[in-house]
């Protein structure tokens, strides 16, 4: 280029057209070439607060995949890039990895229904390997930040371990369990291609997602059902849960500073189930369930406790696969997160706070208490 330019100076008016051609193309090049980052599942609960944090942080060109095209008004007004397509289909991946060099991989589907063990597989895993595929093909993307769950690691019968992510994977206890398992498969799939790929993978596994803004009602149902009056009874269990913005800047500090191939366990409570109610008790002023499921629910057949459930005419929303899980112990140790990612949980008492009212406002009054079949 720089020898271009004083040729054309010294060659009159020969090379003019040329010259205004190229300064004609420049702008249009670097507009279509400008990095991009990607983040799919976007509009979920955790993406959407992904999105805030890029936001807040100052990031340029932001690009949201979802199953459908529509995105909320905030998003639209900052000037959020949003394309319809699915992480199964091959051609919508191509299209929305084009120009990215960061992708924030949080497309999922979370069910309880056995029958929807397939669509799970295909999104997680299938789905996974599609993008992996699609950004191996590409010079341009660097780094994948992948949401997985905290289920793949942190699960034990009894609740005197903590583990980290050096804990076993538990595969006897989540391959019963279509969502787990097929996260678990999930982790591997991406592992296995990133490795010795030049590119750099990071795994972020987050406990239950609370706070504000759960539109679907994808992690925060649990509340309404509390207010709703529609949990009956205290499992024995445990569980860990996390605040979805601190989640968020979780996934922020490990696309910067994430080592590969690694992985970060996010959790910022380890309660009991009859801790949790009863907190959701003194803030709700709800009355927590006092009935307490028998002991090892898990071995003698949660469909026994459903069919008990029926038997007394109690109403519960817990189906017989979330009595199983709810027998058993979700704890973590955040350790890692703290210490390489800078990740530092908000006092858990904010986070449910935030949590009932954003229910409260957003769902309670809106046949919030109808029975379910």
């Amino acid at each position: 280029m720089a020898t271009t330019k004083p040729r054309t100076a010294r060659k009159n008016s020969s090379k003019k057209p040329t010259k205004a051609v190229a300064s004609k193309k420049t702008p249009a090049l670097a507009q279509k070439t400008s990095p991009k980052i990607l983040v799919t599942g976007g509009t979920g609960f955790l993406g959407s607060h992904v999105v805030r944090e890029l936001i807040s942080a100052g990031a340029k060109n932001i690009r949201v995949m979802a199953s459908n095209s529509s995105a909320p008004l905030w998003m639209t007004e900052a000037g959020v890039e949003t394309i319809e397509g699915s992480i199964t289909n091959a051609m919508d991946v191509a299209r929305a990895l084009e120009d990215v060099v960061e992708v924030y991989h949080l497309a999922g589907r979370v069910s309880r229904d056995a029958r929807d063990a397939r669509a799970m597989y295909a999104v997680h895993v299938d789905g996974t390997r599609l993008l992996c595929e699609a950004a191996a093909g590409t010079h341009r993307v660097k780094t994948i930040v992948m949401a997985s769950t905290s289920g793949t690691i942190a699960v034990t019968k009894e609740g005197d371990i903590i583990p980290d992510e050096e804990w076993p994977p538990p595969v006897n206890i989540i391959a019963r369990w279509p969502y787990y398992a097929s996260k678990f498969y999930q982790e591997r799939a991406a592992l296995e291609f990133f490795s010795g790929s030049g590119k750099r993978l990071v795994i972020l596994n987050p406990s239950l997602l609370l706070g504000p803004s759960d539109e679907r009602l994808s992690s925060t149902k649990v509340v309404l059902d509390f207010l709703a009056h529609k949990v009956s009874a205290i499992p024995r269990g445990g569980l860990s849960f996390v605040d979805v913005r601190d989640a968020a800047r979780a996934f922020l500090m490990a696309m910067q500073q994430g080592a590969h191939g690694e992985r970060y366990l996010l959790g910022g409570a380890n309660w009991t189930f009859e801790k949790f109610f009863a907190r959701l008790e003194r803030l709700t002023k709800t009355r927590a369930p006092r009935l307490k499921l028998p002991p090892r629910v898990a071995a003698t057949g949660a469909q026994v406790a459903h069919a008990l459930f029926r038997h007394w005419n109690i109403t519960t929303s817990l189906e017989p696969e979330a009595i199983e899980m709810a027998d058993y112990f979700w704890y973590l140790d955040a350790t890692k997160a703290r210490r390489e990612l800078g990740f530092v949980p908000r006092d858990p008492a904010e986070t449910l706070n935030d949590t009932v009212k954003y229910v409260r406002a957003n769902f309670l009054g809106n046949d919030a208490f109808r029975n379910e079949d």
